[in-house]
């Protein structure tokens, strides 16, 4: 599935007629047809905050919920590329003017990787057997405020077969009908052997062998830092890398204090790098 988002407004594009054109004429993957057109943006002069509230409306009129159209592209727009120098000056800027951020916060500056849309590394890991709770769910449910994944999250840790508190917690995403657009299982759990037996209750799921783009957050409230760090992983130039056989959020003992929280996002690429 060769899809990638448009790197202005974070459209997904998915046909031809989607793309944006060059001056010449040729079409960009870059940026989809109604920001980027002739070589040109359609709004020159458009801010970053601008184009929140232009598409919070459009989204707005699909029927997704306002609140969570806005909170989604804070979360994704300032890592796409027409975005990101001016919000990483921005950055740079604030952390000149109230030095008391740094000095009492140093993670926000040795660790924040809010504004890096690139992976901090590759591996290639062998297959996983996870087991926990699951659904079927799309990205579209979960951005529109009627999605499953956070009561998944607490049904886990409600249920009475969990390893020891200190045990790696995935949220592992696999079965991709339509890579980014269409169904996806979400299963939150743990890893366990492949021969092992599981409770009433329980599903599992079998990650394959695979080469992963890493993608690691900085340090903060949990809901707040994945929603970070995924924005990176949407805004990625490097989308058609992706092969969708399985992705998974790690929280491993930096996640044990809830308010500060650090997960790395593990992104199933194709081998020839």
């Amino acid at each position: 599935m060769n899809v990638t988002v448009c790197q202005s407004c974070g459209m997904p594009l998915t046909t031809p007629a989607q793309f944006g054109t060059e001056a010449d004429g040729s079409t960009t993957r870059e940026y989809c047809i109604y920001c980027y057109k002739e070589g040109k943006f359609e709004q020159p002069g458009m801010s970053l905050e601008g184009m929140t509230e232009m598409c919070t409306a459009i989204l707005k009129d699909e029927g997704m919920d306002e609140e969570s159209a806005r909170s989604m592209l804070r979360n994704q727009l300032p890592f796409l590329k027409r975005w990101r120098t001016n919000t990483t000056n921005q950055h740079t800027e604030s952390l000149a003017e109230n030095p008391t951020v740094s000095a009492n916060h140093p993670d926000q500056v040795t660790t924040d990787h809010s504004f890096s849309a690139q992976p901090v590394r590759y591996v290639t890991l062998p297959g996983k057997r996870l087991a926990g709770v699951s659904a079927r769910t799309t990205n579209a449910i979960e951005i529109s405020g009627k999605g499953c994944i956070q009561g998944l999250w607490n049904n886990y840790f409600a249920s009475e077969h969990l390893p020891a508190p200190e045990a790696a917690r995935y949220g592992c995403y696999t079965d991709y009908t339509d890579g980014i657009t269409g169904e996806y299982t979400i299963l939150v759990g743990h890893e366990v052997s492949p021969n092992e037996s599981l409770p009433e209750g329980l599903d599992d799921i079998l990650l394959p062998p695979a080469t992963y783009a890493v993608f690691t957050s900085r340090k903060g409230p949990m809901a707040e830092v994945a929603h970070e760090a995924w924005g990176a992983v949407w805004a990625w130039e490097k989308q058609s890398d992706r092969t969708f056989t399985g992705d998974f959020e790690l929280y491993d003992e930096r996640s044990l204090n809830p308010e500060s929280v650090q997960v790395d996002i593990y992104i199933a690429v194709h081998q020839s790098r």
